[in-house]
């Protein structure tokens, strides 16, 4: 080891070089969260609410998202294609199970919709929350207007209404 003794602690054995001085022993900085013991069902509880109240300072801090330029946006978006999906994911790669449902039902239909991922704004994504008066995701506006999201789409689909509300909006 050459010409460096080294300094033993009391427990727990610690042997370091006595160059170090036992003055520039600092405390162990905190630890970022890593569940270090089982946790309990209080512990969870707790963590869900430290959770959640994050998550609702973030959403209280983009609660206003719909803005005057983004409705503008969002109006000229669904107002100029005829059937425009707002997803998680693309038509090509859905991120989300819904929103890959309602893509394989307006595929069945043979539909040339546009769509839009949400999962790339999170601005776009509270504000259409707004515009809609929706607040889950897929959302699907058929000729400018709201038409649902997954449920009533798999519904709308099931009943033949959602091929004659496309059928309608191509032929206008």
């Amino acid at each position: 080891m050459g010409s460096q003794s080294l300094l033993v602690l009391p427990a727990p054995t610690m042997m370091i070089p006595s160059k170090i001085a036992a003055s520039s022993l600092a405390p162990p900085r905190p630890r970022p969260l890593c569940f270090p013991r089982a946790l309990t069902i209080t512990d969870s509880v707790v963590f869900r609410v430290k959770s959640n109240s994050a998550r609702n300072k973030l959403a209280s801090s983009i609660r206003c998202a719909l803005t005057p330029a983004l409705k503008t946006t969002l109006d000229k978006v669904v107002t100029s294609h005829k059937v425009v999906l707002f997803m998680k994911g693309t038509k090509d790669f859905p991120q989300c199970g819904f929103s890959q449902t309602v893509v394989q039902i307006l595929k069945s239909l043979n539909v040339p919709f546009e769509s839009v991922n949400i999962l790339e704004n999170e601005l776009l994504r509270q504000g259409l929350k707004e515009y809609s008066s929706w607040p889950t995701f897929p959302q699907l506006y058929i000729d400018g207007e709201f038409f649902g999201g997954c449920d009533i789409t798999v519904e709308a689909y099931k009943s033949g209404e959602l091929q004659e509300q496309v059928e309608k909006a191509m032929c206008s």
